[in-house]
């Protein structure tokens, strides 16, 4: 196991049965009603911000249609709609049943999607592309969440005191810094309020649509799709280009899906369609009802819809519910960075723990800083939430479109269904997000020119990772010695034994380490008993208890052992040596030396990567985490030794 080998991270180890617990289990009611506030202050605060800036972006923005009746019918139609056939149907009915044993996000819906394609290489490449480019996209959904949530909120200023507007953006800056320097606290200590502030912004937001909705009770014509498809017949391209708007009423629909691990599949479902949407769907007619009155509302209808009394106490729940919104989305960065370090897309970095009890609860400062840096920069350089909307829908649509097609993936070749009905589903879903994709590009020049060229770079240091470590695993595979004859020589040709055990961490487990051959090279000696060592990453969150440990006498006093961790897994290599006694291996850690190999990446013009990427990467593996940290191997018991690999 050299430094590339096992992608683990210095975290306490659960034991098997609080692993296995948490795989999604039935739930009580008092547990059922437990997980459902939760899920409203997690999942659903992305989703819960967008009447912020949906209905404005549609009607006040660089590409706003007019507010006339036609329009914000038509307009409300496609929200409604959208609302249904994205996050109802499509989400909550058909993605959230591809969990890998209890979890989601786009990391597990690839690792289903890999164990499908098994046999197929080729698909399996592209499976991993699509996996890439979507995390990459989340990256760009994590800087911008923050950014317009914050600033949409804090934007009522200019509606409740228009001599405040220059703070505007101060003022977002401030709250961005005070919300990502709470991140290395942890979510716990607030974690508890963030249930009953979200329920009570929902409430909040069907409150002020209802009351709209009373006043002019016309505006629930738009439940009629037909209205949707006259704004069509009326605006042709135009009405095209004003998906790039309507889209923003899911943006955050993806959090479902990848917080199900967390919550389960039906409390996210109980909350969404016994809360959520009613107070989302209330909240779009309420200020569709505004605009059919007063079209110049369009300049603010979220606001501009409650009540004069009520705005300043708007103004201070929608900052909180945007808080809480850009921490759901920072946490989901953060988790999902911990897997592609697990997978092997990403170098090793820190990961810190904030929270004894809970699995999910995790800092890393390189991710924070890189988010809070690009944050900040994004508020300044655009300024406004009209600004920023433009570049919002490219990540959240691209995201969505590669959710879409690895479920095609995985409900063909894993669940079986037939070509008719894989094709049926497909057509239909990326119809949607395609088109919405499409009218977002069209907001390119106007911002959404940000998510792609973020995205580009991601993909770029990911992709280069990952071929990267495949390259430096072909050269040290080239270069090393059959592990079972040389053992056969030893014993033809004993060196000096001395006492303890030798434990040799490879990525190889049919090679001789390099570590072992500098050891009996330099030292002459061989420890009376050596371990090699393998880790490997399974396709599951969760490694089976029968499978976490695998131990093969070789013979000689040398044993062969591989240790298996899901890609949500917090593994201890030290703590899950200690449980081979029970496979007859037993090991007294005093007793015990590790080995590790350093690799020393040397970039050439050989074959593999351009020569830049080669150097890239080289600088990513100065830069990882060492080996020391990232296994949990205490410094004491450690010795390394370096060798060069040319790439």
């Amino acid at each position: 196991m050299n430094e590339q080998a096992i992608n683990e991270r210095p975290s306490p180890e659960l034991d098997d049965s609080a692993q296995a617990s948490s795989v999604q289990q039935p739930v009580g009611q008092t547990a059922l009603h437990t997980l459902v506030i939760g899920a409203i202050g997690v999942v659903f605060g992305d989703l819960g911000t967008s009447p912020l800036y949906t209905m404005k972006e549609a009607f006040y923005g660089p590409h706003g249609m007019p507010a006339d009746p036609l329009n914000v019918l038509g307009i409300l139609s496609l929200v409604t709609w959208t609302l249904v056939m994205v996050v109802a149907v499509k989400y909550v009915s058909f993605i959230m049943r591809a969990d890998n044993k209890g979890e989601g996000g786009i990391m597990a819906m690839m690792a289903l999607a890999q164990r499908a394609s098994r046999g197929h290489p080729r698909m399996r490449r592209m499976v991993v592309l699509f996996a890439i480019l979507g995390a990459a996209l989340f990256y760009g959904d994590g800087v911008i969440t923050p950014s317009i949530s914050v600033l949409s909120a804090i934007e009522g200023l200019q509606v409740s005191a228009p001599a405040l507007s220059r703070y505007v953006v101060p003022l977002t800056v401030v709250v961005l810094f005070a919300l990502f320097w709470f991140q290395k606290h942890g979510t716990g200590r607030v974690g508890s309020v963030f249930g009953p502030v979200m329920c009570l912004w929902f409430a909040a937001l069907g409150a002020i649509g209802a009351w709209n909705i009373f006043r002019h009770p016309l505006v629930l014509r738009a439940l009629n799709p037909w209205y949707a498809v006259q704004f069509f017949a009326q605006h042709q391209w135009g009405g095209f280009l004003a998906l790039g708007a309507v889209v923003l009423c899911v943006t955050g629909a993806e959090a479902l899906y990848t917080d199900m691990g967390h919550f389960g599949r039906r409390p996210i479902r109980v909350a969404w369609f016994g809360f959520v949407m009613p107070g989302l769907l209330l909240n779009y007619f309420g200020q569709a009802a505004l605009l059919l009155h007063r079209p110049d509302a369009a300049r603010n209808p979220f606001y501009l819809a409650a009540p004069e009394w009520a705005r300043i106490p708007l103004i201070v729940l929608a900052t909180a519910a945007a808080v809480i919104a850009s921490q759901a989305v920072i946490s989901g960065a953060f988790s999902i960075t911990r897997q592609a370090i697990q997978l092997g897309f990403i170098p090793r970095m820190p990961v810190v723990h904030t929270s004894t009890e809970a699995i999910g609860q995790i800092y890393l400062p390189w991710v924070n800083r890189f988010l809070l840096v690009l944050v900040v920069l994004v508020v300044i350089g655009f300024g406004s939430s009209n600004a920023l909307a433009g570049a919002y829908g490219i990540a959240v649509t691209g995201t969505m479109a590669i959710d879409t097609t690895l479920f095609l993936v995985v409900a063909r070749r894993m669940w079986n269904w037939g070509i008719a009905r894989v094709a049926a589903v497909g057509v239909v879903f990326l119809t949607i997000d395609l088109s919405f994709f499409g009218a977002n590009t069209l907001k390119i020049p106007d911002g959404g020119w940000f998510p792609l060229v973020l995205g580009g770079c991601i993909f770029t240091v990911l992709t280069t990772w990952r071929r990267g470590r495949e390259l430096v695993m072909r050269e040290i595979k080239a270069s090393g010695l059959a592990l079972e004859p040389f053992i056969a020589s030893i014993s033809e040709h004993p060196p000096t034994r001395v006492s303890g055990t030798a434990v040799f961490l490879t990525s190889n487990a049919d090679a001789v380490p390099h570590a072992l051959l500098h050891n009996l090279k330099h030292n002459k000696v061989l420890h009376e008993r050596n371990v090699i060592l393998t880790g490997e990453t399974l396709e599951t969150p969760f490694a089976d208890p029968e499978e976490r440990i695998q131990i093969e006498d070789l013979g000689h006093q040398f044993y062969r052992v591989t240790l298996r961790y899901g890609f949500a897994e917090d593994p201890d290599v030290p703590r899950r040596l200690e449980r081979c006694a029970a496979k007859g291996l037993g090991f007294e850690m005093m007793d015990t030396t590790f080995f590790l190999s350093r690799e020393t990446i040397v970039a050439t013009e050989r074959p593999g990567m351009a020569l830049w990427r080669d150097k890239l990467f080289a600088f990513m593996a100065r830069n990882a985490l060492p080996a020391t940290a990232f296994f949990r191997i205490p410094s004491n018991r450690l010795i390394e030794l370096g060798t060069q690999v040319e790439i």
